[in-house]
């Protein structure tokens, strides 16, 4: 038999009983019974499928471990970007390391109204990891009277009572968080965005799981994945139908990835003496043979022609990075010689050299100094 007594109250438990000073260092998670209230569940084991690891994900970890081991507060960290590539990972390469210099991991992937005061009341130095915090907090509607899910974890998250943490949030849509953990270094000191693999990337990744005398099936994926986000789960299923030995054209047409609709492009008219005009934001689907026509101006909005082209004849350039439609396959109207400024004259006497389309990237989301 144990007794342990709170204030005036005694409670008996069996003998399976432990007590410990601290929490070891292992994986929880939070759960809450209406009875009893809020308590911690040993978690599953937090486990790395991956032998190799793709990105930058070691040297971003050991910056936020070295700046949490530096800080006299709690820090707070936001993973963000699409599904599959790569913030869960990161997360679990975090906690692992965490783990490792002695910092349990509670798992926070349920909301339940009083949360915060109970993660307060945790004074140890522990990580806590909201997991898809987009939807387990922001998808939730709050009952009368009360704040937000969101809004009730901002005092939680400054970090200046209820012990030293490490606040870790994946989320795939930024919209759906709260206006004051966006832009709010005092609370999320770091906040890293995760992007598609690039054309490297996604050689390098697959000349590693394919063997050798399927690499000439490389390049078809990466011209694929100039058209579609491509994440590495997708890239993963790939890999193995090469591997069972179908071909990339054979495989793309089973796998659950599919083209739900036009994608975003970038379009530049490039002329033989170096003069080019742009259309940021082309509404595209390079999977079909449909013909389109954009009007291209200047930078000063000058209008410069309008060009005419089917998408059936464009083809993929690696160096480029895009796929390109030679001039004789374009179709181009002109403004009047007396209305086009002399750059665009002078493009259009040396003649066009071809129409290059390349996916426009999501916008950095970071400043570029």
């Amino acid at each position: 038999m144990r007794a342990i007594s709170t204030g005036s109250t005694y409670k008996i438990f069996d003998d399976t009983l432990r007590t410990y000073e601290k929490l070891p260092v292992q994986t929880y998670v939070v759960r809450f019974d209406r009875q009893t209230g809020f308590y911690l569940e040993k978690y599953v084991d937090i486990t790395i499928p991956e032998e190799k690891i793709y990105g930058v994900h070691i040297a971003k970890i050991e910056k936020v471990l070295a700046s949490f081991a530096k800080f006299n507060r709690s820090l707070g960290v936001i993973l963000s970007g699409d599904k599959g590539i790569g913030k869960s990972l990161f997360a679990k390469l975090l906690s692992i390391r965490a783990m490792e210099k002695g910092i349990p991991l509670i798992v926070v992937d349920t909301y339940y109204p009083g949360i915060a005061s109970y993660l307060e009341a945790i004074t140890q130095e522990t990580m806590v990891l909201f997991d898809e915090f987009d939807k387990t907090f922001g998808e939730v509607r709050s009952q009368d009277g009360e704040a937000s899910p969101q809004t009730g974890l901002l005092s939680l998250f400054d970090g200046i009572s209820g012990g030293k943490k490490l606040y870790v949030i994946t989320c795939n849509e930024l919209y759906k968080l709260n206006e004051y953990l966006v832009n709010r270094p005092g609370r999320f000191h770091y906040h890293f965005r995760f992007d598609y693999p690039s054309a490297l990337e996604i050689r390098e990744y697959m000349m590693d799981k394919i063997p050798e005398e399927r690499y000439g099936e490389i390049d078809e994926v990466i011209s694929f994945a100039t058209k579609v986000n491509l994440n590495y789960d997708c890239l993963r299923a790939i890999a193995f139908e090469i591997c069972a030995g179908e071909t990339f054209k054979s495989a793309i047409r089973d796998l659950n990835i599919i083209n739900l609709y036009e994608e975003r492009y970038e379009v530049i008219l490039l002329f033989k003496n170096g003069y080019k005009v742009s259309k940021g934001h082309a509404s595209l689907d390079l999977f079909g043979g449909d013909e389109y026509d954009i009007n291209f101006h200047d930078a000063r909005y000058n209008d410069i022609c309008t060009v005419y082209f089917s998408i059936k004849n464009s083809t993929y350039d690696l160096q480029l990075g895009g796929n390109i439609i030679p001039a004789e396959r374009l179709e181009i109207e002109y403004e009047e010689d007396k209305d086009l400024p002399k750059e665009a004259l002078k493009a259009k006497q040396a003649g066009v050299s071809h129409l290059l389309i390349r996916r426009k990237q999501a916008r950095n989301l970071h400043y570029a100094v």
